[in-house]
């Protein structure tokens, strides 16, 4: 499987950006998904690697071939780009069985191909599936009912299912009842010998005229693979879709109607169709979000056991942080059309890049506390938060602060720079939908109208502490006095509010302890995935611990 690059991606219409300047590389083999809220850009970015949405500017490309240069002018239809796209809604046709659903874009492919053997690969099938006639025998024993009817349509599925087979191979397999033999291995050596020999005639003639089948029983001649331009086979066609229903186990369902299929049956059959043309690049917009939380976490196995098994690469679409941690490679977080940070689940969780990262990715959200402080000699920070609690922030690596903010300054001033170059250019247009810093949200008793609040002064001593739920633990010997606001308990752990003065922390407490509301308690915040951000640029500056 290829690997994606994007390069300087934009997609804008008029002078709003759905897309601004993105660049990514999605490596061969990965699972990458792309999270954000609702409209931040992140299905147009999906789009526009497809070829359903054409980039304003910017260059993508998937394997060796660029398949869009804006300034070369080149643009490959997405029906050239060899990629599979599953929709949220699963788009399958009311009036065909699974099968010809399935089926159905494969016979459309009129493309230049290796040409098969149809009746060599047969032939290597059934060879394969009468080394073990005792296999073939027990295969069908399974499928009599307790009356000792058979069930031959069952027992085409198994024997497709355990020896690889197409239908007509495994029909033809079934047709010499070997499951029928007192002795089934003498009576599948004795038709082993006809296909050997069968298999033999054929590789001669092509010997004749100087070609010879390679392993996949396609034509060569000087050790290269024969093509043709021509539609795939009834054969091809037939392995196809039993793959790809072996593969998401729905081969039993082949006749039935989308009507008579669960939603879990019908997104299996719109994986196994996507699968089935067998897509350089599967991309997937949302497609567990009709399902029910049950079957959506079901699902969710199926996707991780799919990536392995296909070794395709995937990208996934969707805005559940859920999702993203528990199947993602890397994660791709996007807001309002720029990328915010690109990492793998537990690096986004514990080292998010900026206030907006730490405030989208966990469940229950970080807790954000403002804080004054100086870095001291030592390197630690002397903090003041929570209405005058004081307090060490010690950096797990050493740091300097004010090399930090040069560094923030800087960057602040290539991209200003930047966007000044651009705008000077022809036909540039000024971003209507302006990138702010993240406003986050702090948790009072009182809530207050931001929006009636003068802005504040915000200094370089001016920081916000992350801390994540998990991190604040109820301690008998704690240092912080608090209340119990509120109480969630789930079984295996329950989640607090917690009453600091006027603040409220969220806190998640593991164990099946019931806590009573208006119970004091003391806490102590533990660990060294504090987190300390820039107050001015939202920017994570470190992570490290904090004692109080």
């Amino acid at each position: 499987m290829p690997e994606i690059i994007l390069e300087n991606v934009t997609k804008r219409w008029g002078k709003f950006f759905g897309v601004d300047n993105v660049s990514l590389n999605i490596p061969n083999n990965s699972f990458i998904t792309l999270l954000g809220p609702s409209g931040c850009g992140k299905t147009t970015i999906l789009r526009m690697i497809a070829g359903l949405e054409t980039p304003t500017e910017g260059r993508i490309k998937i394997g060796d071939t660029v398949v869009f240069d804006s300034n070369a002018g080149i643009n490959v239809p997405p029906n050239k780009r060899k990629v599979g796209f599953l929709f949220q809604n699963y788009a399958l046709w009311p009036n065909m069985t699974v099968y010809e659903n399935i089926s159905f874009g494969l016979k459309n492919i009129n493309e230049e191909m290796p040409i098969l053997d149809v009746e060599a690969k047969q032939t290597v099938d059934l060879i394969k599936a009468l080394q073990n006639g005792n296999k073939v025998k027990e295969v069908v024993e399974e499928c009599f009912d307790k009356n000792r009817k058979l069930d031959e349509k069952k027992a085409y599925i198994k024997l497709i299912d355990n020896f690889g087979l197409s239908i007509y191979s495994a029909k033809e397999l079934f047709e010499m009842k070997i499951h029928e033999s007192s002795d089934p291995n003498v009576s599948a050596k004795s038709k082993l010998s006809e296909y050997e020999k069968k298999l033999e005639t054929i590789k001669n003639k092509y010997a004749n005229e100087g070609k010879a089948l390679n392993d996949k029983c396609e034509v060569t001649k000087n050790g290269k693979v024969l093509e043709e331009k021509r539609k795939l086979t009834k054969e091809e066609i037939d392995s196809r879709v039993r793959a790809c229903s072996r593969i998401v186990k729905i081969g039993m369902f082949m006749d039935r109607y989308p009507a008579e299929l669960s939603g879990g049956q019908q997104q299996r059959v719109a994986i196994a169709r996507t699968l089935a043309p067998q897509p350089q690049v599967l991309f997937m917009d949302e497609p567990l979000s009709n399902l029910d939380a049950k079957l959506r976490l079901e699902m969710r196995y199926e996707l991780q056991r799919l990536h392995v098994e296909t070794g395709s690469t995937f990208v996934y679409v969707t805005h559940d942080q859920m999702e993203a941690m528990t199947l993602a490679t890397k994660i791709c977080l996007v807001n309002n059309g720029v990328l915010q940070q690109y990492a793998p689940p537990l690096e986004v969780y514990n080292r998010p890049s900026n206030l907006f990262v730490a405030d989208f990715v966990g469940n229950p959200s970080m807790n954000f506390i403002d804080a004054k402080g100086t870095q001291q000699s030592d390197g630690s920070f002397s903090v003041t938060m929570l209405d005058g609690i004081k307090g060490s922030f010690v950096p797990n690596d050493k740091m300097d602060i004010v090399e930090w903010r040069r560094n923030r300054d800087d960057e602040e001033q290539k991209k200003l720079e930047f966007e000044r170059q651009r705008l000077s250019q022809k036909g540039a247009v000024e971003k209507t939908n302006k990138d702010e810093v993240f406003k986050y949200h702090i948790q009072k008793v009182n809530e207050e109208d931001d929006s009636l609040l003068d802005e504040p002064v915000i200094t370089d001593e001016d920081y916000v502490i992350g801390i994540r739920p998990e991190a604040i633990d109820i301690d008998d010997n704690g240092s912080i006095d608090t209340t119990i606001y509120g109480a969630m308990p789930t079984g295996m752990e329950s989640t607090l509010k917690l009453r600091v003065g006027d603040f409220l922390l969220t806190s998640v407490i593991f164990g099946g302890v019931i806590y009573q509301i208006g119970q004091e308690e003391k806490i102590n915040i533990t660990g060294k995935d504090i987190l300390l951000f820039d107050r001015r640029s939202g920017k994570l500056i470190c992570s490290g611990s904090l004692k109080i």
